[in-house]
This record gives structure tokens, sequence and C-alpha cells, in this order.
């Protein structure tokens, strides 16, 4: 079969032709009908990432993956051939690590992949494998930020530093809360119209001289409840700061790997302020978006910026990078 591979040393990724995998014990093999590319996905081959738990130097990329169940490992009950699924983007081992798939292990640019029974989920006929692709991680990573780490609650101020592939999303889980008003905050203005279509309230220019003015005009003075960063950047993490208000919290969920820091410790105090770290999501996010966007509480059309062939993962990855049409995802199809 054809797979995606990152040779880790030299940070290469090669279209290969490779067996088709066996179930083993407790494990499905799942027919691969789509995989999404994701910005970790770019960062592991230009070395930004590394996997902490891989067992050599090769791994099949991809942890966003729908598909079909095709085989049954032993001891595997409950699955048909041809069921319609979804595969959770990692898995936790005997220790607790948290393993991620198309990173610690095989994922799923590829025609087939092996999932451990526990993290394969049904999907309902009417939601199509180009969106469900995208669930675990593009969109649970969000909502479990918004819901989870955040809690988040109706009528609370928000605003979204970096309206790309999580942040899109997490405008429109905002709003599925009641978060009101909702604020996306980017320098694109490709990105910004995007977040009106989606339905935030208001898009700022982060460089905008008038920024901080723009904030509290539209948050009656009061500043932000709650801040989530997804871009990854110190600046974002800074600005956020001076336009938190009293008890906000600022939620990071992009990783920048750099100091952060509070400028007043005694406004931080006096307004009980708090930053929260944020990462990835659990199984139930996933089950919870799975259910809405079957009750159509969530469209995700707009989500898929275009499927490309498998055969054509290093195009997708350099249309990602260079953020080419301003993609929120790509998805490959074998």
């Amino acid at each position: 079969m054809l797979a995606g591979r990152l040779h880790v040393t030299g940070r290469a990724l090669r279209m290969e032709s490779v067996p088709v995998p066996e179930p083993g014990r407790g494990q499905v093999r799942i027919r691969v009908a789509a995989a999404g590319v994701c910005l970790s996905d770019v960062h592991l081959i230009d070395g930004t990432l590394t996997p902490l738990y891989l067992s050599g130097d090769v791994v099949t990329l991809g942890h966003e993956v729908a598909g079909t169940v095709d085989a049954l490992g032993e001891e595997v009950e409950g699955w048909q051939p041809g069921q319609r699924v979804l595969l959770q983007a990692g898995e936790r081992d005997r220790s607790g690590t948290v393993l991620t798939r198309g990173v610690d292990y095989d994922g799923g640019w590829a025609e087939y992949a092996l999932a451990r029974e526990d993290t394969v989920m049904p999907i309902p006929d009417a939601l199509p494998f180009e969106q469900a692709c995208i669930i675990p991680d593009a969109v649970s990573t969000p909502w479990a930020a918004v819901t989870d780490t955040a809690r988040t609650r109706p009528g609370e101020a928000v605003a979204v530093w970096g309206v790309g592939g999580l942040g899109a999303h997490a405008v429109q889980l905002l709003l599925l809360v009641g978060a009101a008003p909702v604020i996306a905050v980017d320098p694109l203005p490709a990105a910004r119209d995007r977040a009106l279509t989606l339905g935030a309230d208001i898009a700022l220019d982060p460089k905008d001289a008038a920024f901080r003015d723009a904030v509290l005009d539209v948050t009656n003075a009061r500043g932000l409840d709650v801040a989530f960063d997804f871009a990854g950047v110190t600046q974002a993490r800074e600005q956020a700061m001076t336009v938190l208000g009293r008890q906000g919290r600022l939620v990071l969920t992009g990783i920048a790997n750099q100091p952060l820091t509070i400028s007043s410790d005694s406004r931080f105090n006096y307004s009980r302020q708090a930053v929260l770290g944020h990462y990835g999501s659990e199984a139930q996010h996933v089950e919870q978006l799975v259910s809405l966007a079957a009750q159509g509480r969530l469209d995700l059309t707009a989500s898929v910026s275009d499927v490309l062939p498998l055969a054509d993962a290093a195009e997708a990855v350099r249309r990602v990078h260079d953020k080419e049409g301003n993609p929120i995802r790509l998805i490959l199809r074998p």
C-alpha cells in the first residue's frame, strides 16, 4: 500500500510502498477514506516537533483519520467490516503516557491503518469522512479548551488569537456555548473575513493601534473574560494580558516554547486573573462533537478547504506551510 512516511533523522517525507498491516490482538484495521493535514504534521517534517516515544526512526504521519472497518484482530468484538468510523488521535499506554497517532506510532496517511479497538468510534452515515476525520484534534482540541479548560459560560466576552485550523473552529464552538461577544484576532485579512463568515461578532488586526480601545468598546469596558491563544506567538499572549478583565483567563493552546511574562503581578493578583495551559482532548470530547454534528448543531462543511490524493501529501504540506489559500484543513484521500 502507499503511505506517507516521515524519516525523522533526515526530516524527509517520502511516499513509499509498504506492506498492508495485519491487526494484532485487540486491534482493528481501517481502510482509510480521509486523513487531515495538520500544522503539527508540518512541524514534524520541518523539525520544530520531534516524536517523544517513537520506536525507531520512521513513522507514517496522520493523526486525523476516518474510514471503514476492514479487518479485526483476535479478541475484538462489536465491530463489523464496512462500519464507518473515525480514530481517536492517540491512546494511553499502561503507564498512562499519551501516545499520538502518526507521531509515536503509525498514523493514517496510508491506504490502511491499525487502531486499538478502544480508539475506534462509529460515525453516522450523514457525516462525510472528510469532516469526520478532523474532529479529533482540529475540532476536539478547541472544544476541550473552550468547555473544560476555560469553562466558558454563556454571555462571557471572549477573543481568539489565531483563526487558523484550530482557531476557526474555536469561533464556531464559542458561539455554540453562548459566549458573547466573540472576537477574532488575526493579522491576515482573509482569516479575519473568514472568522466573520463563521459568526464572529468582530474581527480585529492585532497590529491596529486602536486594538485595545476596540476590545474595551465591544465589551462595555470590562475587558475579556477569556482569551484563547491559538497562534502560539509571544506577542499574542502579551497583548491578550492587556485586555483581560477581572477574573479573566488566558488559555494557552498554541505552543510557542517561549517564556511567558506577566508585566504586573499586582494588577494580575488584584484582578484575580489566571493563565491556563491546554493540550489536546479526551475521548468524550470527540464523542460529544460527533453527537453535535449528527444532530445538526455543528456544521463542518466550511472546514474542508480542499481534498487531495494521498500521493500529493507533499503538496498538501507545502500549502499548509505557506498558508496558501488560507486553509482550515486540507484532506488526503487514498
